[in-house]
């Protein structure tokens, strides 16, 4: 049984200079995220540049992220597809590659209908026996989906009663669905950063699910909370949270990651795939200076 809770880090997926996936970067950031503490990992998802591998590509990164793992950690798959028949033969790929779980965003469609993203998770929940993470994430789907719509498919589809919410504002999100779920054993993710971990978790957030390149901090931070020492972790997060709002940034958030990893000695080329965006040096001047000031 998954425990879903605390934080997941959402993997990068390195690649070298010639553009190909670079499996011993991979495996690098895994045991570098392991040593944060971090209570597990998701693979395939969006700032994985996921929509940029082939299908073999994949594969092959998620069987390297399993079979590094080696069970010390449970391991989200994404399986988000615009059809869905590709969702459901994306999902079961990953749960005989090994995965835990998968994380699935609804399909786009030109105006979000409420019963037709509903039947899409029942759908996917009844060809596939393994839990689901309802992603909200309205940049992949289109729309958001309301309170009302994550708490029908939480009751209606028992398998995915996990939600990693994305649609900001978050911990307001947070409460009305956990208040509209009640009865239910309903966790939350929050992502989008870690920008606002401290109040999702006041909201009832079960953790993080998120890609930053420090998860010891968000570690720090929800171990704190559940703990309740409650001023301890609002003071570790408003002293981190610029090195979190810095690096999630619109459209190099990406690379930024990629170059503290580089910096870390996890990856070895800091590069994204095409048509992402590279580094100026007015930016890699500007996060010398944040990480001056948020680590030392």
């Amino acid at each position: 049984m998954v425990v879903f809770d605390g934080v997941f880090s959402v993997l990068p997926t390195p690649f070298g200079p010639s553009g190909d996936v670079d499996s011993a970067s991979l495996k690098r950031v895994v045991d570098l995220f392991i040593a944060d503490g971090v209570n597990g990992f998701t693979a395939l998802g969006v700032t994985s540049e996921v929509a940029r591998l082939t299908d073999a590509e994949r594969d092959a990164v998620l069987d390297t992220v399993v079979t590094h793992v080696g069970g010390r950690v449970p391991i989200v798959a994404g399986t988000t597809a615009e059809g869905l028949r590709t969702c459901i033969e994306f999902t079961r790929r990953a749960k005989a590659a090994g995965a835990s779980a998968v994380m699935i965003s609804p399909p786009r469609m030109p105006k979000i209908n409420s019963d037709a993203v509903a039947s899409h998770f029942a759908a996917v929940a009844a060809a596939v026996d393994i839990p689901i993470i309802v992603q909200d994430y309205p940049p992949i789907s289109g729309y958001a989906m309301e309170a009302s719509l994550l708490a029908r498919i939480a009751r209606e589809v028992p398998a995915a009663r996990t939600i990693k919410l994305e649609d900001p504002p978050t911990p307001f999100k947070t409460a009305r669905i956990l208040d509209q779920a009640k009865g239910l054993d309903v966790r939350i993710f929050g992502g989008l950063g870690g920008v606002f971990l401290l109040e999702e978790l006041m909201a009832g957030a079960a953790g993080a699910m998120t890609g930053f390149a420090y998860p010891a901090i968000l570690v720090q931070i929800v171990t704190l909370f559940r703990a309740g020492k409650v001023d301890e972790a609002a003071d570790v997060f408003y002293r981190k949270v610029p090195l979190m709002r810095f690096e999630f940034q619109e459209g190099i958030g990406m690379a930024i990651r990629k170059e503290v990893l580089r910096r870390r000695g996890a990856i070895t080329h800091a590069g994204i795939r095409p048509p992402g965006g590279a580094l100026d040096q007015t930016t890699k001047d500007a996060l010398d200076r944040v990480m001056k000031w948020t680590l030392d």
